[in-house]
């Protein structure tokens, strides 16, 4: 404000008081009235460094012998010294401290502790640090010796503890907690707190106060020490409140639940608790303000500061009858699977365990909670995980421990996070690729993990079993409790397992372990099931496999200016097809009734079909009959493409009105390679390596020249789509294994991350136009809805939510209770979602819930909806795909031989007579062919390998990823019964 010369402010009456205490240490106010009741008018008045805050209609003469008196630097004598801060409470900040403002704590210290001749201060802090100054002149007024050792003692916990207590008999300790816990639980109380020790007062500040029961612990019998907790901020130095624990507390055998107060003001010294309006708390919440008449300090560059001014220390506190419990400093409040965590309180709960000798607590790269335990002899980290289920709630389960020797810690006593970063990064690059030599060990430790997370009963015959149809969500499990699951056996295996997170939410416990046998151990370790083996009965001729090297084919879309658009058709999975500037292509092609969801065409091509009666219910409908007077399909192998690792990710189909004969296939695989292949020969037109594995799908861009996709290292790259260069990479916060969907009105990018954000992204100015944290974690991809204009997002945390694609914002949100991996899928009356719960959800676009189906499984399939909007199909864990009405009711279901994760595709038979097909995969390679009306099957195909991806159809040819490496192009041809072409 002062270096743009701001003469007025105009700011909201209830946020008057919070603007005046957000600048207290530049602005000299008076209350003023004010006739507009929602309004103040703040007029600023800049003279010397100084502001001077009137109303408008207020004289400044009047005013201006109210001024309030103000220190300043320039007085002689005015500085006792200067220091920097390390951001502690906000920014780095330099501190000059006047005399008149330490000297209070230094004279308070002396009564407080009766500081005599024949006591002994030790120099705990470095004299970067201000209780430095209090330590010194404590000690150099009262006469008492002040106690200085080399840096390479204090590093030493029983070295240092020799020095203080048997050597120079140390009466007087101000200290961190963190320093106190680097002498261990044993060494405190045989030593530092015993009955015999030499020291009379033990200080401690800087941090969160240890629990009582924690300081109850480190006491040995008959010790008489005066224990104070010290509360303050550099930014008021040094200290500001005192609270001797009592006698009594510290002797009592009961437990104290409640934490230590900060109890009352030092000397000169003013504090305040306010909540974020500004306005005093005197019961409740609030923020930690700190003055005081002469307790102020001038910070980097201010010259002058009122008398009187009150700092925010960013720390916050519960005020209950009068006192001041610390709740913990603002960064230490995190948000995590939706709920609020104080990495304080987790900290304290650890540090109780009797195993645990002392820990630390570190929210890393803001997406895991991590505990480091310096422990005692014997210690097993389940061990203590089952103990802290005990006393945490979910959702405050740190997500890994880390044993370690000691605390590292600053010069100025306190926990060097940097330094348990380097610790924790150190500890996950020495995890071995493999831990357990052999299936039966992996079996056995499997089943361990199992029990200690669902804390289940232990069998004294047998601690180790599990029924091997035991299902983990059944057993008491939940969605975060899957994600610690998950994080163990990675760790255990020393890899990351593909879809292993789907297995623990929906499948036993031996699914589970078969599943990650096929990821953990090499192929030579597995029997190969001929069941798995390719079975081709109606090839005469063996498949032209595509080049592993570019072909540099021809590009079929003509690069143009950014502002304008190519002529294409776009087509991913679950029948999506997007159409810009070619609907006359599309009516020729006779693909619009089949395959276009009117939700991703413009209004103006939109054709309003009628919606037919749908049947009743039928709770007893069986799998169709395969019917022998219809003519059957035939797949026949028309290429296949190596990717080099598994492909999870479906395809996405760009065909160019320039050329239609030339059609691309873009397809990403976990090899960290995106392919671009021509849909016909299967010839490859380029490849490009990213940073990391791919299981997102790829979307064009509005113009055309690019293609979007999402990668494990947290990127979303956008590639040209003729050569595959790298135009743009955009960092979220987290693995991105959401697919990008795109406005066709506006050309922005919407995607999803495991961060919890989810984007919009201007590929073409290179910028994120907005970010909404969605409370939970996206897997699932973002759904564009164009009339109502709506983004909607779904979290693995059960949130779905509606999101205004201009701003952002959000528009409603609907709590389905699990998580939701399925992605939601819109039409013109509703917006339908598949949960791990087994419903499929329908919602209208206001938010409310018109209907819920019930299948017999987890649904982890995305709905597809048919193009005339009557039908609904979709794949279950209970190995069925189903067919139901847009009113909820069931049409028809057939079973296939395994869980159903991919995404049916409606299409229509070009190739046989003009009936609309459904196209779906089972996990265990199958894909099937099937009537949409009726549910009859047409025709099944199996691939080599498990299935995630989902088919995608054009004109006679599918396409689809196989986890066995490779992308299989499929001829789509009539056969008869015979299954002759």
């Amino acid at each position: 404000m002062k270096k743009c010369r701001l003469n007025y402010v105009l700011v909201e009456k209830n946020q008057a008081n919070k603007f005046k205490s957000s600048h207290e240490t530049v602005l000299n106010y008076n209350i003023v009235s004010v006739e507009h009741k929602d309004l103040v008018l703040f007029r600023l008045h800049w003279e010397n460094g100084e502001v001077t805050m009137l109303s408008d209609r207020e004289d400044k003469s009047e005013n201006s012998s109210e001024e309030k008196a103000h220190m300043d630097i320039r007085q002689e004598g005015c500085l006792a010294y200067v220091l920097h801060t390390s951001g502690t409470t906000g920014t780095p900040k330099i501190v000059r401290v006047p005399h008149a403002c330490i000297l209070p704590n230094v004279q308070h210290f002396r009564l407080l502790f009766d500081i005599t001749q024949g006591d002994v201060l030790f120099l705990a802090s470095p004299l970067t640090f201000d209780p430095s100054v209090v330590e010194i002149f404590v000690s150099l007024s009262s006469g008492a010796r002040l106690l200085i050792v080399p840096s390479s003692v204090k590093m030493l916990p029983s070295k240092l503890a020799d020095v203080l207590f048997f050597r120079h008999r140390v009466t007087v300790l101000q200290a961190t907690p963190t320093l106190l816990r680097r002498f261990g639980c044993e060494l405190i109380k045989s030593t530092v707190l015993s009955e015999h020790t030499s020291l009379r007062v033990l200080a401690l500040g800087g941090e969160a106060f240890p629990s009582l029961t924690v300081l109850k612990s480190w006491r040995g019998k008959g010790n008489k020490t005066q224990i104070f907790n010290i509360y303050g901020i550099t930014e008021v130095s040094s200290w500001a409140t005192f609270y001797r624990i009592p006698d009594e507390i510290l002797n009592s055998p009961v437990k104290h639940e409640s934490p230590v107060q900060l109890g009352s003001p030092l000397l000169g010294t003013v504090v305040e608790v306010r909540d974020t309006n500004g306005s005093s708390v005197h019961e409740g919440t609030g923020q930690v303000f700190l003055g005081g008449e002469n307790r102020v300090c001038f910070l980097d560059d201010e010259m002058t500061v009122p008398l009187g001014t009150m700092r925010a220390t960013g720390d916050f506190v519960t005020v209950k009858d009068g006192e001041m419990f610390f709740l913990g400093r603002k960064d230490s409040q995190i948000k995590r699977h939706g709920k609020r965590v104080n990495i304080e309180f987790v900290q304290q709960v650890a540090e109780e365990l009797h195993q645990v000798d002392s820990c630390a607590v570190m929210w890393y790269n803001q997406e895991k909670l991590i505990l480091f335990v310096v422990a005692k002899v014997g210690l097993l980290k389940d061990h203590i995980f089952k103990e802290l289920q005990k006393h945490l709630p979910t959702h405050a389960l740190p997500d890994d421990m880390v044993l370690i020797d000691t605390l590292p810690f600053t010069c100025h006593g306190k926990i060097d996070v940097s330094e348990l970063n380097k610790i924790y990064l150190d500890y996950i690059n020495s995890q071995p690729r493999n831990k357990i030599h052999g299936k039966e060990e992996l079996w056995e430790k499997l089943q361990h993990l199992w029990k200690s997370i669902l804390s289940l009963p232990e069998d004294p015959e047998d601690t180790l079993k599990v029924p091997d149809d035991s299902v983990f969500l059944d057993s008491g499990g939940d969605s975060l409790k899957s994600t610690w699951l998950l994080n163990e056996i990675e760790k255990l295996t020393g890899t990351s397992i593909p879809g292993l997170l789907e297995h623990i939410l929906s499948s036993s416990i031996l699914e589970v372990y078969n599943h990650i046998i096929q990821t953990v151990f090499t192929h030579k370790d597995l029997k190969v099931n001929n069941s798995h083996a390719l079975k081709r009965k109606l090839s005469d001729m063996d498949p032209e496999e595509a080049s592993g090297k570019p072909e540099h084919l021809e590009s079929a879309l003509p690069l143009t200016h950014n502002s304008e658009t190519n002529a294409l058709i776009a087509l991913s999975r679950g029948s999506q097809l997007l159409s810009l500037g070619t609907w006359r292509l599309l009516t020729k092609l006779g693909h619009c009734p089949s395959v276009c969801p009117l939700d991703l065409i413009p209004q103006t091509n939109t054709q309003v079909l009628k919606d037919l009666s749908p049947p009743p219910p039928d709770e007893k409908l069986k799998k169709p009959p395969v019917s022998q007077e219809v003519e059957t399909m035939v797949l026949r192998e028309r290429w296949r493409s190596d990717t080099g690792k598994c492909v999870d990710a479906s395809p996405l189909l760009v065909i160019a009105a320039a050329n239609q004969s030339s059609t691309t296939v873009y397809i990403g695989s976990h090899s960290h390679r995106v392919k671009a292949v021509d849909l016909y020969s299967g010839k490859m037109r380029w490849e490009q390596l990213l940073g990391d594995r791919i299981e997102s799908s790829a979307c064009v861009s509005k113009c055309g020249n690019f293609i979007v996709v999402g990668c494990y290292n947290g990127l979303v790259y956008v590639l040209k789509s003729n050569s595959g260069e790298k135009y743009w990479a955009f960092t979220t916060e987290d693995a991105v294994k959401s697919s990008p969907a795109m406005d066709p009105t506006t050309g922005l990018i919407y995607v999803g991350s495991h961060d919890q954000h989810v984007y919009a992204l201007d590929i073409y100015e290179k910028k994120s136009v907005w970010k909404l944290k969605c409370g939970g974690t996206l897997f699932s991809s973002p759904c564009l809805s164009l009339s109502p204009h709506r983004l909607y997002c779904a979290t693995l945390r059960g949130l779905l939510l509606a999101v205004n694609p201009a701003t952002g914002s959000e528009v409603w949100k609907h709590s389905c209770g699990k998580p939701l991996f399925s992605s939601p899928r819109c039409c013109q009356r509703y917006v339908c979602i598949g949960c791990v719960d087994g419903s499929l959800l329908c919602f209208t676009h206001s938010g409310e819930q018109a209907w819920s189906f019930s299948a017999g499984g987890p649904v982890f399939s995305s709905p597809c909806i048919s193009a005339t909007e009557e039908e609904i199909f979709f794949g279950s864990h209970d190995c069925f795909l189903y067919c139901c009405s847009m009113e909820g009711h069931l049409r028809w279901k057939f079973e296939t031989t395994a869980r159903v994760y991919a995404t049916p595709f409606a299409f229509s038979n070009q190739s046989c007579s003009s009936e609309t097909l459904l196209a779906a995969a089972s996990t265990d390679g199958k894909l099937w062919i099937l009537e949409s009306q009726s549910g009859m099957l047409r025709s099944v195909y199996e691939l080599p390998g498990e299935v995630f991806s989902s088919p995608v159809v054009w004109e006679s040819m599918l396409i689809i990823g196989c986890r066995n490496n490779y992308i299989y192009c499929l001829d789509l041809l009539c056969g008869d019964k015979n299954n002759q072409v």
